[in-house]
Formats: structure tokens, sequence, C-alpha cells
């Protein structure tokens, strides 16, 4: 779980955050932790949470089933810890996870309420196979969605990820990070920092949480 435990709403009213990792990362990943740092500034509770397979030391994820159940009940946990009502949550994180959230929300069948997505580095499709697009629940999604993609993300290209989303009934968001990759890195001979970037990732994510609080 966070070393930032979700307490009672502050300032930004009555609003909270799940951030799930990716698949080659954990709850300690660098963008979750600016963002939730960000959103802490805000006054903005979160929750940054380990899969069951980083929980117990392996590098492999797990089945899909085992995803959905932990990023089910890691929205439970939050809206307890914060004593919210589930659509008072944010749901979303980096790659994997803001697609596990995704999912979640645009299930067929139980679908877990949400305030909305946001989604860090959304993969659109396994690497090398574009066409084997992740979008069949997109006309599902009824909430806001904000997605944080590198202008260089081979998972996610801008041209494919802008035509997919027109497909989402919600308000969607896009923020393209300049020269950034699907991990948010920028090539050496860029002028920005890795600091920097993460600093752009955060501030766009949480003022967009915010701007929600009042819907």
């Amino acid at each position: 779980m966070s070393d930032r435990h979700p307490e009672s709403p502050g300032s930004a009213g009555e609003i909270a955050v799940l951030l799930a990792h990716g698949a080659g990362s954990d709850a300690q990943a660098p963008a979750l932790v600016a963002v939730d740092t960000a959103l802490a500034a805000g006054g903005v509770p979160a929750l940054r949470f380990d899969y069951p397979y980083r929980q117990a030391g392996r590098r492999t994820p797990d089945r899909p089933s085992v995803l959905d159940r932990a990023t089910r009940d890691a929205a439970a946990a939050l809206a307890a810890g914060t004593g919210l009502s589930p659509d008072r949550l944010v749901l979303g994180g980096r790659s994997m996870g803001g697609r596990y959230c995704s999912l979640a929300v645009g299930a067929e069948e139980d679908p877990v309420p949400a305030l909305g997505l946001l989604l860090l580095g959304y993969p659109l499709h396994p690497a090398g196979r574009p066409d084997e697009l992740r979008t069949a629940h997109f006309p599902r999604l009824r909430v806001p969605v904000l997605f944080v993609s590198g202008d260089r993300d081979a998972l996610a290209g801008r041209a494919a990820l802008e035509a997919a989303a027109t497909a989402i009934p919600g308000p969607v968001t896009f923020h393209w990070i300049e020269g950034a990759d699907h991990g948010y890195r920028v090539p050496k001979r860029s002028s920005r920092s890795q600091a920097e970037i993460l600093a752009e990732v955060a501030q766009v994510a949480a003022a967009w949480v915010v701007s929600l609080a009042d819907r």
C-alpha cells in the first residue's frame, strides 16, 4: 500500500485518488510518487498499492481476474479509508494499472463507480502488436478521462490513441508530453530533465483531479 495513508478529504473537497502501478513497477514508481505528492499539496487523499504479484516479490503480473479483483479491493479500501462514496473516487495509474482501473469502471457486469479516470501512459496495444487494441470497454466509459502520454509512446501513438478515444462517451482530455516515451523518458539530447518531465505529469494530473471536485 501507499506510504501516505488516505485520510478524510482536505481542501480540494470530497474527492480521493487511487494510483495503480504498471506491469514492471510497483507503488514506488517515480511517476506515481510525483502525482501523489502533488495531490497531497492540494489536500487530496491518494492511495498507491502493490498488486499481489509485487507483494509476493514476483515480476510477472497476475492473471487478469486477480488484477481486476485487486483493483476493485483497492478502490473499496480507499473509499472506506476516506469515508467517501465510491463515486467520489478518481481511479487510475500508470500503464497496466490505469488500464485495469478503466476495465473495472467500464465492465459490462458490476462496473465500479468512479468520478473519473486518470490514465498515465495508457497501453493502447501490446508491444509490437498495434492491431490488438485494448479498447472494447471504451464505449462504456461515461466518466471524465484524462490521458497523459508521451508523444513517442510506442504502445499508444498520438493519432491512434486520439482516434480510439472517440469511442468514449465521457469527457476526454489529452495531455501529451513532448519527446517522452511510454515510461516518460526523453532522449539524452533533450533540454529537459526526468525530474522536469515528472513534475509536468504531476502538475497536469493534480490540476485535472482538483477540477473534478465540484462535479
